[in-house]
């Protein structure tokens, strides 16, 4: 089984970001992050658009959809659930080293 990656060392560093801020981090605009939002992909802190501010798990999140859309082609729901199976994968691999399997 392929073990999983370890995180972008540059994303655990960053407390948070704003909308504007990770869009500049993503290389992408505010309505496709809205878009993510509208999708539940990610999920800022603040409720209204202009506040957003976004956690370091959401960063990696919005990194990790735009080169799944990017490189792959996926759409916005696609890209959903393939980031929740990774997340599952992920969670499951870290049950079973738990249990020394």
């Amino acid at each position: 089984m392929k073990k999983a990656k370890p995180r972008n060392p540059q994303v655990d560093l960053i407390e948070t970001l704003s909308l504007s801020e990770l869009t500049m981090f993503c290389d992408t605009n505010a309505e496709w992050v809205i878009t993510l939002v509208e999708h539940g992909v990610v999920n800022p802190i603040a409720r209204s658009a202009p506040e957003w501010e976004f956690t370091p798990a959401h960063i990696a999140r919005a990194r990790k959809a735009a080169r799944l859309m990017r490189d792959l082609g996926l759409n916005v729901a696609g890209v959903a659930l393939v980031l929740d199976l990774i997340e599952e994968r992920d969670a499951l691999a870290r049950k079973l080293a738990l249990m020394g399997a």
